[in-house]
């Protein structure tokens, strides 16, 4: 059973938080206290229905502001998949939390109340969820019960939406008319919309394809760690991570990088025995046939597809603390498993989400920007485009006086 990741995004009061609490409440996957606890806390409050949302938004000044502020993660799964939820804030000053929540995500959800029609808030987080490359959109309409369930408001809505997304760089783009306070074609097919012949969004969620997302293409294996021979395991020596890039298979010719030694693959363990092959994102154990110099941080990947080396990076970053980015400042870097050390050498641009418009002078970048960098690490690190490899191709900026993350990072074409 594959899982899918998806985040959700959209305008203050679209009601994400409420969509999430419906898709576990109508999918059975909450418990009896979870929804007592709920019910409970709606009552004290005075609401007239029990809010869902409370599922969801778990901080104190959540609820007391009825916004949502923290990502929020949420699981649960169905006979078909696996789900985890990154629910996200829609304030512009929350943009990190939007970043670190999508980061990673196979799909986002979009919500725009049908009474608004699309805002400039929504149009900033589709911007931001195309510059995060992830691949799949859908634009829940939320609150068709408040405009009399109008196929017309629908329409509109979603034509504007399709061609604004005409100029962002997604795989495919879904429109689903939804109430998630009422649960219309949340999980179940709603009777008030017979206008619309689409799926539910929760059928949506367990049939969208996202194998082919993945690059089966450029083998990439970040070591995370060298299992040694001990406790009696004879010569065992394993090298294990998570893949991140293309197929590993016993017997294929590969090379350890930076050492640029070449080996074999002998074979790949799991905990449930070998596999004859191995691909993204499993974790395994590589052993190799020759007794090779590898480390923590090394990458193996195949002799005539290697990530680039890099020292000099572009990268578009969000900013992602109160103290602002300044050129000459210095970094901890952590890409994949591997960490280094990091010069600020020029921020070229911030990028202004809404309009897209790039400022040429910034000076320097503040909590929540995002901007164009150029930096230069202390030692290479194995690279590739973001667009390529959203593994390889990112990586975190640390404060090495309060090990705090300050920045995430995208590496940009060269």
């Amino acid at each position: 059973m594959d899982i899918l990741r998806l985040s959700t995004a959209g305008s203050v009061d679209d009601g994400k938080s409420t969509l999430i609490g419906r898709l576990l409440y109508d999918s059975k996957s909450i418990f009896e206290d979870q929804l007592e606890a709920v019910e409970r806390t709606s009552t004290q409050r005075g609401d007239e229905y029990t809010d869902l949302a409370l599922l969801t938004d778990g901080l104190r000044a959540e609820r007391e502001q009825g916004i949502t502020i923290d990502v929020a993660y949420r699981y649960f799964s169905t006979p078909r998949r696996k789900f985890i939820i990154a629910d996200t804030p829609g304030h512009i000053q929350y943009t990190r939390n939007m970043v670190t929540g999508s980061s990673t995500a196979d799909l986002a959800i979009i919500l725009v109340d049908a009474r608004k029609g699309l805002q400039e808030q929504s149009r900033r987080h589709a911007t931001l969820v195309s510059l995060l490359r992830v691949p799949h959109v859908v634009l829940a309409i939320n609150k068709m019960d408040l405009v009399d369930w109008s196929q017309d408001v629908f329409e509109e809505i979603s034509s504007d939406f399709v061609d604004f997304a005409a100029k962002l760089d997604f795989s495919d783009v879904a429109t689903i008319p939804v109430s998630a306070l009422k649960g219309d074609n949340v999980v179940t097919r709603s009777t008030e919309m017979p206008w619309y012949q689409g799926a539910s969004l929760m059928h949506h969620l367990e049939h969208v394809y996202i194998a082919s997302d993945r690059n089966l293409v450029d083998v990439r294996f970040p070591v995370q760690y060298v299992i040694r021979p001990q406790n009696g395991r004879g010569d065992y020596r394993g090298l294990a991570g998570q893949i991140v890039g293309g197929v590993l298979r016993p017997g294929d010719d590969v090379i350890v990088l930076p050492s640029g030694l070449p080996s074999r693959i002998k074979a790949i363990d799991t905990a449930d025995g070998e596999l004859q092959a191995a691909y993204p994102p499993m974790s395994v154990t590589v052993r190799l046939e020759d007794d090779v110099d590898v480390s923590r941080g090394d990458m193996i990947s195949r002799p005539r597809n290697q990530p680039e080396a890099l020292q000099d990076i572009d990268a578009m970053v969000c900013w992602m603390d109160g103290a602002p980015m300044n050129p000459g400042s210095m970094y901890a870097v952590k890409h994949t498993t591997h960490s280094a050390r990091a010069l600020v050498k020029e921020i070229q641009y911030e990028l202004d989400i809404n309009t897209l418009h790039r400022d040429l002078s910034p000076g320097l970048l503040r909590l929540n920007s995002i901007g164009r960098v150029k930096l230069r690490t202390t030692r290479p690190l194995l690279v590739d485009p973001y667009r390529r490899n959203r593994q390889t191709g990112s990586f975190i900026l640390i404060d090495e006086g309060n090990n705090r993350t300050v920045g995430a990072g995208f590496i940009t074409e060269n």
